[in-house]
């Protein structure tokens, strides 16, 4: 049964190649000794010696096995983590351009770095590409340094760094950035007069962190830079005061078997839930007439007045506060429907953005036209090489082949898994879900067993807030209106006792450590003592 299961099952393909890669990762690992009996001089000097070799004709290939011993041992002399064999694997795979799924825990964030020291040799750059700023900067801090101590550069791309920050980090071996700072990076760069004033180098080698969020589930995100358009108009404001005043009826999804003219003869418009969108009935369009005193709303010179009415609806129906935006500050802020964060600067195209701003009485801005727009899918698309990591990647495997070109390979884990899965529980109604849930929290609260609850809304996670207050179970809730305290909640999830609601991409990729993260831990008791932030992020960074 066992061999049959290798020569068709579902890992069949991966169980083949990672034969085929078996020994290279058994030469790494015979060079173990020989380099830890190198001193810290010798083992450094090793960077000057492999960039010599690829100088004089030698592939990264040639170089492979003795470059990811250097990298291992620098490891251990200065984090004390020595790669594990699966680790090798993994940093292979990243290195032959494929996606290595490795499961949750596994230390991908450390294979990045082995794989990235590697190809960082050639001189023509590596990106590893983060999920969010907190990551690339942590990444970029204790990765680097082991690469820094190897004799590399290594930069770190945040939200508000110059030009210049910008073109000094990409300049560097190795760069850590998030997907959204590469890609309007990216479209600034095409947008310069002057080939000097880019910020980037050629796209040659990026390893994806998370990739099946980035390239399947965000692959159609269109990143876009805005100018100004034309200058706002009070007809959001008019148009919205009518909105209000319309009647809607919602419907699961359009199809033949709803009964248009009864609908047509009871609402004004129709909101259909699985495509997110309102659509007006011809009572609604009646309505519109007279409240605009136009013959026909059809007509192509009342299209604009058409435009501001359909998407008045759209805000008004299917947009949600707290679940698609959040109001803060005066501002609408977009909420990212993947990640359940907040997108700061990003706004809602078509007038969508202005129609909210009326719905919720904020300042209307003025609308903004495209100057420069780009999807993740076609941005990533142009590097040289492009690898990734994720815990779940083999349910879009066919999706990676078709698009990218890259093949999946599941990497077993250094030790055998003693996780229970259990199966789904499903109810019929949703209050009998949320009670369910309430039980389940509380019987492992009164054991002092930790527990983490994901959600998929903001809505959601407050609303199970609110329930646990009132039986009165102390507990965190993370969603997008803690974006800056994301990491410090999610790493303190495995403390005794503690309940953590989160939604289902808040803090991914923060360890999560029964007992508590010390290191967060030890953060919160210094900034009780009241030391300076700056003393803070010194004492427990990882700067040289």
């Amino acid at each position: 049964m066992g061999l049959f299961k290798n020569i068709f099952g579902p890992n069949a393909y991966s169980n083949r190649e990672l034969k085929r890669i078996e020994p290279i990762k058994n030469k790494v690992l015979e060079l173990d000794e020989e380099y830890q009996a190198l001193s810290d001089a010798e083992l450094k000097g090793k960077t000057a010696e492999f960039k010599e070799r690829l100088e004089d004709g030698e592939t990264l290939d040639d170089i492979l096995p003795e470059a990811l011993a250097t990298v291992r041992e620098a490891a251990w002399r200065v984090l004390e983590k020595k790669p594990y064999p699966v680790q090798i694997i993994g940093a292979i795979v990243l290195h032959q351009g494929r996606i290595a799924e490795m499961k949750t825990g596994e230390g991908k964030t450390l294979v990045a770095c082995v794989a990235s020291y590697l190809n960082a040799l050639s001189g023509l750059g590596v990106h590893v590409v983060t999920v969010n700023d907190y990551l690339a900067k942590t990444q970029a801090e204790e990765m680097g340094k082991v690469l820094r101590w190897l004799g590399l550069t290594v930069g770190c791309i945040l939200h508000g760094l110059t030009n210049e920050q910008r073109r000094a980090a990409y300049n560097c071996d190795v760069t850590y950035a998030t997907n959204n700072e590469l890609g309007f990076d990216y479209l600034r760069d095409n947008m310069v007069t002057h080939k000097e004033d880019r910020v980037q180098r050629a796209p040659n080698f990026a390893i994806v962190d998370e990739v099946d969020s980035i390239l399947i589930d965000e692959a159609r995100t269109p990143l876009i830079i805005s100018g100004r358009g034309d200058k706002s108009t009070d007809l959001y404001a008019i148009v919205d005061r009518f909105a209000k005043t319309l009647t809607a009826t919602t419907v699961v999804e359009m199809d033949d078997k709803v009964d248009q003219d009864a609908i047509n003869d009871t609402a004004d418009y129709i909101i259909d839930e699985k495509a997110k969108t309102a659509t007006i009935t011809q009572r609604g369009v009646k309505k519109a007439e007279q409240a605009f005193r136009v013959e026909n709303l059809m007509d192509s010179e009342n299209m604009t007045l058409l435009h501001h009415i359909n998407q008045a609806i759209k805000a008004n129906g299917v947009m949600k506060n707290d679940i698609d935006y959040v109001v803060k500050d005066g501002e609408i802020i977009i909420v990212d429907e993947f990640t359940g964060r907040l997108m700061m600067g990003r706004r809602f195209n078509d007038g969508l953005h202005q129609a909210i701003e009326a719905k919720e009485g904020v300042k209307i801005k003025s609308e903004s036209k495209t100057l420069a727009t780009i999807t993740f899918q076609n941005f990533f698309r142009l590097y040289t090489k492009l690898s990734g990591m994720t815990g779940t990647a083999m349910t879009e495997e066919d999706e990676f082949k078709e698009i990218y070109k890259l093949d999946v390979i599941a990497i077993p884990t250094n030790k055998p898994v003693i996780r229970i899965d259990h199966n789904d529980q499903v109810y019929t109604t949703e209050k009998g879900k949320y009670a369910a849930i309430i039980e389940k929290i509380k019987e492992c609260h009164d054991k002092g067993q930790p527990i983490l609850v994901g959600t998929v809304s903001i809505e959601k996670s407050e609303l199970l807030s609110a329930m646990l207050k009132r039986k009165g179970i102390k507990h965190e809730v993370l969603n997008a209106k803690q974006h800056a305290k994301e990491a410090e909640i999610v790493a303190q999830a495995g403390k005794y006792g503690a309940v953590t609601i989160a939604t289902n991409m808040a803090g991914r990729g923060t360890d999560i450590m029964l007992g508590g993260n010390a290191e967060f831990l030890a953060r919160a008791d210094l900034r009780k003592r009241e030391i300076p932030e700056e003393i803070i992020t010194e004492a427990i960074g990882f700067a040289d």
